[in-house]
């Protein structure tokens, strides 16, 4: 069974930013497309963006082209979001998410897409 953690969020003022971490065991990890995905308090999960199994294709949610990067580090089952630019409406839980199918690709997913999720890690931006 795929596990996922985060790690790396925390407070930053506006205009800062932040890199995620997520580790990834119980599954062959470069086989599988990831992504993040955020939930703000009182708000649904939303998609930020998704890399495929190879690291070739990456998509992003409108609101962070531009200012997040999402990669992955297949011979470290890890993958990473760069957070640059950050703003109090980034305020989020933050998320790791698998695809349920190796080798499979969507592009952008709803969260309810993946087949697993991390418990995620606490972004706040302050104004």
């Amino acid at each position: 069974q795929v596990q996922l953690v985060e790690s790396g969020g925390g407070l930053v003022q506006a205009g800062g930013s932040l890199r995620l971490s997520c580790s990834a065991s119980g599954h062959t990890f470069s086989s599988f497309s990831m992504g993040w995905v955020r939930q703000a308090p009182g708000k649904e999960r939303e998609f930020v963006a998704a890399i495929d199994y190879s690291g070739d294709r990456i998509y992003y949610a409108d609101s962070m082209k531009g200012r997040f990067t999402i990669s992955r580090d297949n011979a470290r089952n890890a993958m990473y979001l760069q957070m640059t630019s950050l703003k109090p409406e980034d305020t989020a839980v933050y998320s790791c998410a698998a695809a349920s199918l190796a080798y499979s690709w969507r592009g952008y997913y709803h969260p309810n897409d993946f087949g697993a999720w991390g418990r995620g890690t606490q972004v706040t931006v302050s104004a």
